[in-house]
């Protein structure tokens, strides 16, 4: 089983906001078998060390060295964590705050130690990732597929989930065929799709209630329509897969979705560059990074896209964003870009990573601001 603590907005503000001597940061790849746990769990007590070891060359006070030391081994002693994990796994200490969570892209291994939190890796998640459900609808079977960037798809297993229209509605299966009959017509067997649709929403619902991934939708009509208006789940994605998934494997199942999903991000980030090109010409939106360092540190953007590959080494001034350029990150410092995002998300700004060449005006960024500074 694989678990997922996909940070919600808030979650991600609220840690860029933090700013007090001794933040660590971890980052490292997990699994979902046992042994990728153990090699993760060894890997976070060897930062876990390192990182204590850090905080006394800084000088950090020996009491916050202790809740932090103290914080990281409550997570390497805890056997329930480490049972269930996911691709990669976050961790935030400072002797105050211990975060976690467990992401489903592969991240590199890294541990940083600043007066605050490196956060830039989290929002590689949080854009758009690769990762939905699948609910393949038929009359005569219904399966739930998860999908992720780095694993092959998987069944979920759903309690109390029918496995057909017949078990829905108590009528027996007559050779292996649903046993609407003729008699009610097609309105009654729209009936009992509706009722077996009912069911199955149900059975969700405890797994919905608390997912954060699209839902895609593989069926025919007209249960496509029935279940759109039988479930509220707010990321049933529009797109469908069309036609009759019984004819489908789990694997061709997941190569339509991420299609599904590729076409999903795709116009998000066409919707983005067009906003964004229109915002340029009307002198709302900045590509300039000095200008850009300012807008965010007065709390003027809206809206931000970056490069996440991309690293300016240099810092910005705490009063009016002016940046001073380096030659390359140093220890406690995470460079120019990761700084504006930290400023953008404290003002409520919508952040994004995106491939360089989305980012409009070619550069390390771009941001729509609200007002001109």
């Amino acid at each position: 089983m694989e678990y997922k603590d996909i940070p919600t907005k808030a979650d991600i503000e609220r840690i860029a906001s933090l700013r007090e001597p001794g933040c660590v940061s971890i980052y490292l790849p997990t699994g979902t078998t046992p042994p990728e746990a153990d090699r993760a769990r060894i890997e976070l007590k060897n930062h876990l060390a390192r990182a204590v070891k850090s905080l006394e060359a800084m000088s950090i006070d020996r009491a916050t060295i202790g809740r932090i030391q103290a914080e990281g081994e409550l997570i390497l002693d805890d056997r329930d964590f480490w049972r269930y994990q996911s691709r990669s796994l976050a961790v935030f200490l400072d002797g105050t705050v211990a975060e976690t969570f467990r992401l489903p892209n592969r991240l590199t291994s890294a541990c940083e130690i600043a007066d605050r939190f490196y956060i830039k890796p989290l929002l590689r998640a949080v854009t758009f990732p690769q990762s939905a459900l699948i609910l393949a609808l038929a009359q005569n079977s219904v399966r739930l597929i998860r999908i992720d960037p780095e694993a092959p798809p998987a069944l979920v297993e759903v309690e109390g989930m029918p496995e057909n229209v017949p078990a829905a509605v108590g009528l027996p299966s007559v050779s292996g065929r649903t046993a609407s009959g003729r008699v009610q017509g097609s309105e009654g067997q729209k009936v009992r799709m509706l009722e077996y649709v009912q069911a199955i929403e149900r059975a969700l619902h405890p797994l919905l209630a608390t997912s954060t991934e699209p839902l895609i939708l593989a069926a025919a009509e007209p249960l496509v329509g029935i279940f759109r208006g039988a479930t509220d789940y707010p990321r049933l994605l529009d797109d469908v897969i069309a036609g009759n998934p019984e004819e489908k494997t789990e694997d061709e199942l997941a190569a339509a979705a991420r299609g599904v999903l590729d076409r999903l991000y795709a116009g998000k980030v066409e919707a983005l560059k067009e906003d964004f090109s229109t915002r340029i010409a009307g002198g709302t939106a900045l590509v300039d990074l000095s200008d850009i360092a300012r807008a965010a540190t007065y709390g003027a953007v809206e809206t931000l896209v970056f490069d996440i590959d991309r690293r300016v080494p240099g810092s910005l001034d705490d009063e009016t964003g002016k940046i001073a350029y380096g030659d390359d990150d140093t220890a406690g410092n995470y460079g120019v870009v990761d700084e504006i995002i930290r400023r953008s998300l404290a003002s409520k700004a919508k952040v994004y990573a995106l491939r360089a060449e989305d980012v409009p005006g070619g550069g390390a960024v771009a941001a729509a601001v609200r007002f001109p500074v």
